[in-house]
């Protein structure tokens, strides 16, 4: 199980960027749009860059619904390796089949 204070972060990293989503987009819009000035790209550049950190969706990390263990899980399970073995040995998982030898 991981720490509770790190899936919260996480947590709270995801509730920053489902708020602060539409507002970069529409920055990285002004940024990347060729045809407009360039003092207001500059400003729309250090707008996003007065942004915190943490709405960005790339610092979100993907974890373990189960036990919040960052590391390999499965993005289509929302489960890690283990936890997903745990529930494939006790066929909970519809359509797992898991073979031991």
């Amino acid at each position: 199980m991981a720490k509770k204070s790190s899936i919260e972060k996480n947590n709270r990293r995801r509730r920053m960027n489902r708020n602060a989503a539409a507002k970069r987009a529409r920055l990285k819009a002004i940024i990347g749009d060729k045809t407009k000035p360039m003092e207001e790209r500059f400003a729309a550049t250090l707008k996003l860059a007065e942004m915190p950190r943490n709405s960005s969706a790339t610092r979100i990390r993907n974890r373990c619904e189960l036990t919040g263990r960052p590391r390999s899980n499965y993005r289509k399970n929302k489960l890690s390796r283990i936890a997903l073995r745990d529930l494939g040995s006790r066929g909970l998982v519809p359509g797992l089949v898991k073979s031991s030898w």
